[in-house]
């Protein structure tokens, strides 16, 4: 295990109604002066949304609302956000919705106190040391922003979607009410799995040694997703089964799970680059992209995809081919996958073989990227059209 730093000080308040406690503690951490950033309709038609501002006026706090975050969220409303939170000395932004709420708040939140253009943080890795404190209510549980220091924005001009990080935009707190995701159609639940399930896998592969208990970690929230998946799917009204999901999403994506060892986000940034494109959803993406990710990285660490087989999977382990376990366990999580009802390959994506070269130019070169992507395997432009035609 690698030496590190873990800070995570995010307040959790998790359960039913808990959104009626929203303006105590936004005024808990200093807020006077709120940013109400959201999505749209099911925010609106749910309620949700007036019971929040319900909460903010019982406690006194000024707001003003911007909504408009789309799925992929983009730099324009960014900065929209930035302008309004300059204009009316905002000192809280508070994001209602999922993790596309979240991250374009976190991204408002850095550019409002930052003198340059906020996309320096996306393109040229620079880290988020400081910004406006943030607060979520989430709605969906999927990219664990609501616990991680972490943001994705899509810039339009060039369709780039890039990460940033610091845990400046860490939420001060975050409201987690399992009850909120019930109104969710299947197949956005099913996405919001798949991408936990992703997070926790680009953790898992990893070129440490001697990372046991974060393995284990890793393979108890696996787990709980193979078995609460089927079950919120049956029946979208399962409570438990939506709280157990909602808070490994957490989990997974705090980093608790990825301390002290190498990361890989391989998918990531190769699925970044169908999102951005093509708009699909990013589990969606995901879904598609992580097997065939993995079978073409195989070869370089069998034994550790061999053991996710067998420990998350139940893939018999055999020692005298233990690359025929690891692909068994490759296809456990594929059929997993379409099990819950997942799209395979591009074509259910809307993706256009055509594109191939573009996508891999522009997630090895594009927007600040120096040819290679990948923490398990380097791997080059080639290497990425070799993986998208895998996907076909």
């Amino acid at each position: 295990m690698d030496n590190f730093v873990f800070y995570a000080p995010t307040l959790f308040s998790f359960g039913k109604d808990t959104e009626k406690d929203t303006g105590k503690y936004v005024k808990l951490f200093g807020g006077k002066r709120v940013l109400i950033h959201f999505g749209g309709g099911s925010v609106i038609k749910s309620g949700l949304l007036n019971r929040v501002k319900k909460s903010l006026d019982e406690y006194g706090i000024y707001y003003v609302e911007l909504g408009g975050v789309r799925p992929n969220p983009r730099s324009s409303l960014v900065y929209d956000g930035i302008e309004l939170c300059r204009k009316e000395n905002i000192d809280f932004v508070l994001a209602v919705g999922g993790g596309s709420s979240i991250d374009s708040a976190k991204a408002i939140a850095a550019g409002a106190v930052y003198e340059g253009d906020f996309w320096d943080f996306y393109e040229k890795g620079i880290e988020v040391q400081h910004a406006l404190p943030i607060g979520t209510v989430l709605t969906i549980s999927a990219a664990g922003s609501e616990g991680s220091p972490d943001s994705v924005i899509t810039k339009e001009e060039g369709m780039f979607k890039r990460g940033a990080s610091g845990d400046a935009i860490r939420p001060k707190f975050s409201i987690l009410n399992p009850a909120l995701t019930q109104t969710l159609p299947a197949y956005q639940t099913a996405c919001g799995i798949t991408d936990i399930m992703a997070h926790l896998y680009e953790r898992y592969l990893t070129n440490t040694t001697e990372v046991e208990t974060t393995d284990r970690m890793i393979e108890a929230l696996l787990l709980a997703m193979i078995h609460e998946g089927p079950r919120v799917i049956a029946d979208p009204d399962n409570y438990q089964a939506r709280a157990n999901i909602m808070w490994a999403g957490m989990q997974a994506h705090n980093n608790s799970c990825g301390v002290g060892r190498s990361q890989d986000w391989t998918s990531h940034d190769i699925e970044h680059e169908l999102s951005a494109l093509y708009d699909c959803t990013h589990g969606a993406g995901l879904a598609v992209v992580m097997p065939a990710v993995f079978t073409y990285n195989l070869k370089h660490d069998v034994m550790r995809f061999a053991k996710i087989a067998h420990r998350v999977w139940g893939c018999h382990m055999d020692f005298e081919n233990p690359e025929r376990t690891a692909k068994d366990g490759i296809k456990a999580l594929s059929n997993f996958l379409e099990s819950i009802g997942m799209p395979k390959n591009f074509a259910q994506l809307g993706a256009k073989q055509e594109d191939i070269e573009h996508m891999a130019h522009s997630a090895c070169f594009g927007a600040g990227r120096n040819g290679t992507i990948g923490g398990f395997v380097s791997l080059n432009q080639k290497d990425v059209e070799n993986i998208y035609k895998l996907m076909i």
